[in-house]
């Protein structure tokens, strides 16, 4: 099995798909490995690290895609890309399927076998695969630091000779994986938190951080998919919770946010409002900015000042701590791939296989997954 690495050109992208960790682990096994040259550098692997590993140093992505069987991302890769890849190679990378369908058409005249990173089930048997888990982590960690560096006050409860400061109250929208992990972060820091969900079985979960749960009386519906992800509310459910959140808003020196609905615009949790009823020098982080934000007046990339509160909507936060995401991101995807690898390191695909049926998203000219195909 020869496996390829090519270096990531979207923007803002500064990881690599494969660790020379892992490659050192496929090697043995007798894949061979292709690394475009410094592939790695961005995430602090240089090429030299990859050859002690056993892979082979190529010069472009060109030769990469051309040699290789299966070829590894991070990042979706571009039309141009595609447009080089044979019948019948396997493509591993996030394609956000769900919300580009030219990407999925694509791929799926080009003949490739083309796997999401994104549509891994949430099951017990994949967690050693999922890089959406992962990489939220790291974004719910450096949500916090974001706002700890834009906030002009401390976390913590301080006592000093020149009087007790108190401590700096953060509200938390959303309690995912990403959620969790700012929850526990802002904790650390000495803050006092707050969250909510829609999801109720969670409460838990954000009490065992030691952050308040925001409970809020919702009309009966199903919260979650059945991969345990929030689902989208109902109109009258959106303005129970847009009404009730306003007053916690309003007191909260930081706001992050971090709700998402698979495929679909992120659902606005904070209209413009509660922006301006918060307090001057008050930080909203919003993870959603991606995916349209959760806050009315997000711009996407930008820091903007709305009526003297700051509203940040960071693109890409896992690829601004490069290192950690792509040793993890790579953990996830040597996982990936032992799964569809055999014993004589040949494709296997079995699609009565729930993760190799809901992951495989494009396979000999026709689209596999269930999701996508209803979604498209």
């Amino acid at each position: 099995m020869i496996i390829g690495i090519p270096k990531e050109t979207r923007d803002l992208e500064h990881r690599v798909a494969l660790s020379p960790e892992s490659v050192g682990k496929l090697t043995k096994k007798s894949c061979e490995v292709l690394v475009e040259t410094n592939a790695g550098l961005a995430s602090g692997f240089i090429d030299s690290m990859y050859v002690a590993a056993g892979a082979k140093i190529v010069a472009n992505a060109d030769e990469v895609i051309a040699k290789a069987e299966l070829i590894a991302m991070v990042q979706a890769p571009e039309i141009a890309q595609i447009e080089k890849m044979k019948s019948g190679q396997t493509l591993i990378s996030f394609l956000w399927a769900l919300q580009n369908k030219d990407l999925v058409e694509q791929l799926q005249k080009a003949g490739v076998t083309s796997l999401a990173m994104e549509a891994v089930p949430r099951i017990t048997r994949a967690q050693k695969m999922d890089a959406l888990s992962s990489m939220s982590s790291i974004a719910g960690y450096k949500a916090v630091l974001l706002a700890a560096n834009h906030l002009g006050k401390y976390f913590p409860m301080l006592m000093t000779a020149a009087g007790t400061i108190p401590p700096s109250k953060i509200l938390i929208l959303g309690a995912g994986v990403a959620g969790l992990q700012a929850i526990a972060t802002a904790r650390r820091l000495g803050g006092v938190v707050e969250a909510f969900d829609v999801r109720p079985a969670v409460k838990e979960q954000v009490q065992s951080l030691g952050a308040t749960f925001i409970d809020i009386p919702l009309k009966p519906e199903d919260a979650e998919t059945k991969g345990g992800y929030a689902k989208e509310q109902s109109e009258e459910n959106k303005k129970i919770t847009r009404d009730t959140l306003h007053s916690h808003v309003k007191k909260s020196d930081v706001v992050i946010t971090t709700a998402l609905i698979p495929g679909k615009k992120a659902p606005v949790l904070i209209t413009k409002d509660m922006v301006e009823d918060m307090a001057p020098g008050s930080v909203i982080i919003d993870l959603a900015a991606e995916q349209g934000g959760n806050c009315e007046v997000t711009v996407a990339g930008k820091v903007i000042n709305h009526n003297e509160v700051l509203v940040d909507g960071p693109l890409n936060i896992p690829s601004t701590m490069a290192y950690h995401a792509s040793l993890l991101y790579s953990r996830n995807m040597l996982e990936v791939i032992n799964h569809i690898l055999n014993k004589e390191n040949a494709f296997h695909f079995d699609f009565s296989d729930e993760i190799t049926q809901y992951s495989i998203i494009t396979h000999a000219g026709e689209i596999i997954s269930p999701i996508i195909k209803n979604g498209l």
